[in-house]
């Protein structure tokens, strides 16, 4: 009898074994390692208060969104094996506020802090794609729209639209991600130089 038992269940474990293959999971990808600040680069000499990037529901997610401008280029499409590790404003708030941290004499709060700052740094997204020109040809596209109030004036001080197109290596996920994340680098680094020269305008 225990040799029965023995035997069904080596069968029920062989069995087991021999089911469907686990699915490796979609590659998730972020923004690739922060640049190192720039050598000489323009000191922020206020405390900037920097909310949370915003972004339109569609970029709410963590698909990656790419268009085939060379068909429809109001269809937005997602890739269905690879995804960023989180939302890409997410992504964005993050890397932003530690350039800025670096680059601020004052420092940086959010929300959460509940304390005032000299001014106030909003960037709301509008696009965060890949955007095909031709089947093999593709660019990252970000545009984004920044910000700046005087606190204490309660005035905006200055807005200005960036908008950054980045070639990609390969025309596919990867590539996409790749030209985002270098597109993102070059964004953050137009928006800290840009916050430092409109404080240093208003302080004289």
């Amino acid at each position: 009898m225990k040799t029965a038992i023995t035997i069904l269940l080596a069968l029920t474990l062989g069995a087991c074994s021999l089911g469907p293959a686990q699915k490796d999971a979609a590659p998730a990808y972020d923004l690739g390692t922060a640049p190192a600040p720039a050598a000489g680069a323009a000191r922020i000499r206020a405390s900037l208060l920097v909310h949370a990037v915003a972004a339109p529901s569609w970029l709410e997610s963590y698909s990656i969104v790419y268009r085939l401008n060379y068909q429809d280029a109001a269809r937005q499409l997602i890739y269905a094996n690879s995804r960023w590790a989180a939302p890409v404003a997410s992504l964005l708030t993050q890397r932003l506020r530690a350039q800025l941290a670096a680059a601020s004499d004052g420092g940086i709060l959010t929300i959460a802090d509940s304390a005032r700052a000299d001014y106030a740094l909003r960037i709301e997204l509008d696009d965060f794609s890949q955007v095909f020109d031709t089947a093999q040809e593709s660019r990252g596209v970000i545009v984004a729209r920044a910000s700046i109030v005087n606190v204490a004036r309660r005035t905006l001080l200055a807005q200005k639209t960036f908008t950054v197109a980045k070639p990609a290596a390969s025309a596919n996920a990867e590539g996409g991600v790749r030209a985002l994340a270098g597109g993102s680098a070059e964004l953050i680094d137009a928006v800290v130089a840009w916050a430092a020269t409109s404080v240093a305008q208003d302080k004289k």
